[in-house]
């Protein structure tokens, strides 16, 4: 941590952590293996002792099919109070070995759910597609009587006095909410990290990072600590903490799922808006997110959600062919950076999937990304940090300028870790050509997919993208600042899903010759791949279509990982 001539923070912080020690039951607490005796704590949950069979049963359960965990809650097998306290156990068991979790309220949240059985009870029938389902929300949608930290010292004490619209939906639609996660200061960094929690670490090696800025999710989601996720996404933070955490998520448009009333950073920057998604290891919890928040009308809550019902005939592809023969592109290598070698074979592994299940898989030919890329970044940087620099200054904390750990880093050679620049990089009369840049990047963008339909052979462009989310896989903390595939979905508007392909293997993915860089981040990344390094953890890719179309997204991600399980059993691969 580092220090400051104002230490008034560092008290802060302090209280704050101790506070949230004392809200885990001390029955609940555990002694969990030191990190540098076990790497891999997935396991922990079941050798811990903590929970119990019927517990773990449960949360195997949901982690499987959250769809067919809520029809289990709504039909009364399962009661609210059992399940979401099995899930809190296994979410505190989380947080002990990964550092996930920030706020802890669990007589709320089993109060809430006892009032949901007892409604079933006495109505026979459930409140919402919801009912009874424990949900974990990242630490920026703000719950009336709650701090929302989001990665702050001076959020500390500040009290909410109501819920954001998301979460007033979620208790409407019969949720529980049960945790909030960790995220990084300013929330604008693939890592996750702050003065006031600390780190927190990825479950399949501490030594690695689960990603952000939904890291606390991702962690807590890979150790099946709770069966459905929100997070958010302005330049991959719902997808790059889903890849490194083998995770399925959903980066809907702008303004289709509500977000009015939860906290954020780079307030008031409306050119690439964050957007709200699920994450879980169960993929149905995909739709059945969506679609409830949807079918609730979010647009009478929240003023800038577009008015779009939700449309059975795009889930149904009826634009795609019915979903039959579709013509899915890949891109291999968008030109800015080339994916490490378990990336290449996951993609091979789905383009074998597809065309076995009687798709066609075609290259993509990538154009402008370095252009998108450039664009969108000098969009969120617009204001030279002083978003970020006033919010530190409200408690005197330091601006965190680097994810790199102070002590124990991992020494990659040639390889410095990445450190956030926070220059003025232009005056506020140049934002405007920079928006008007960007509407004619996603112009060219639209003629070139269209432009696809010359070589499809179906009589229509290709119906989705498929591409690596980050060209790694998890990384060393402090070494994660790729956002050069994320990217493409946020400035262009793409609705995009995030899907587990396999894990690493270093038998398999072997290091690449050395060749032609594209440019010094391209040298950088191809120097960080060290396949000793990260063996079995996950690898996950996105799938990209069209800007609204997250119903389409949704099923052909859904066909898409059922072509590739099917695939996968027939070779005999995990």
């Amino acid at each position: 941590m580092t220090t400051s001539p104002n230490n008034d923070w560092v008290a802060l912080c302090e209280a704050k952590r101790n506070a949230q020690a004392a809200s885990i039951p001390p029955s609940w607490v555990i002694t969990p293996p030191a990190p540098d005796t076990q790497l891999n704590v997935l396991d922990i949950p079941q050798t811990c002792g903590l929970l119990t069979p019927r517990e773990l049963e449960i949360t195997e359960f949901g982690a499987r099919d959250v769809s067919e965990l809520v029809e289990k809650l709504a039909k009364g097998e399962w009661s609210s109070v059992e399940v979401t306290t099995a899930y809190y156990k296994r979410a505190i068991v989380a947080h002990q070995v990964t550092n996930c979790l920030t706020e802890i309220f669990v007589d709320r949240a089993l109060a809430r759910a006892k009032e949901l059985d007892e409604y079933l009870a006495q109505n026979g029938k459930p409140i919402g597609p919801l009912h009874g389902l424990p949900m974990s929300l990242k630490d920026q949608f703000t719950m009336k009587g709650l701090e929302t930290i989001m990665g702050y010292a001076s959020n500390i004490g500040k009290f909410a006095e109501e819920d954001c619209v998301l979460v007033e939906m979620l208790y409407d639609l019969g949720a529980v909410p049960f945790v909030r996660t960790n995220v990084p200061q300013t929330l604008m960094w693939g890592e996750t990290h702050n003065n006031v929690f600390g780190r927190t670490t990825n479950p399949y090696n501490r030594g690695l990072t689960p990603g952000g800025s939904s890291g606390g999710e991702g962690a807590l989601l890979a150790m099946k600590g709770s069966p459905l996720g929100i997070g958010t996404d302005i330049d991959g933070s719902l997808r790059i903490p889903s890849a490194f955490c083998g995770l399925y998520t959903l980066r809907p448009s702008y303004e289709r799922l509500p977000y009015y009333g939860a906290s954020n950073a780079l307030t008031g920057q409306e050119s690439i808006s964050s957007v709200l998604g699920p994450m879980s290891t169960s993929l149905s919890s995909l739709k059945l997110l969506t679609r409830s928040l949807i079918d609730a009308r979010p647009w009478e809550k929240d003023p800038l959600v577009v008015r779009k019902r939700w449309c059975e005939d795009e889930y149904k592809l009826v634009e795609h062919g019915g979903g039959k023969g579709m013509v899915f592109g890949v891109i291999w290598d968008n030109e800015v950076v080339r994916p490490h070698p378990p990336l290449v074979r996951a993609m091979k592994y789905v383009k074998q999937a597809l065309e076995r299940a009687g798709h066609k898989v075609i290259d993509w030919k990538p154009l402008n990304h370095i252009d998108i890329y450039k664009n969108a970044q000098t969009i969120l940087v617009a204001d030279g940090g002083e978003d970020y620099k006033r919010d530190c200054a409200l408690s005197g904390e330091p601006l965190i300028t680097s994810m790199s750990p102070e002590a124990g880093a991992h020494p990659i050679p040639g390889e410095a870790a990445h450190s956030m620049e926070l220059e003025v990089s232009l005056v506020k009369t140049l934002l405007w050509q920079l928006h008007n840049e960007k509407r004619a990047l996603r112009k060219a963008y639209l003629d070139h997919w269209n432009s696809t339909k010359s070589i499809t052979g179906t009589g229509r462009p290709v119906d989705a993208i498929i591409s690596p989310a980050v060209a790694y896989t998890a990384v060393p903390h402090g070494l994660n600042y790729d956002s050069f595939y994320t990217t493409l979905g946020n400035s262009m508007d793409y609705a995009c899903s995030g899907f587990p392909v396999t894990f690493v293997d270093p038998k398999l993915d072997v290091p690449l010759p050395p060749h032609e860089f594209h440019n010094h981040e391209d040298e950088a990344f191809y120097k960080l791949y060290h396949p000793d390094l990260f063996p079995g953890v996950p690898v996950g890719l996105q799938l990209i279509g069209r800007t609204l179309e997250e119903e389409a997204v949704i099923r052909m991600t859904e066909i898409v990982d059922s072509a590739l399980r099917k695939w996968k059993g027939e070779n005999g691969l995990q």
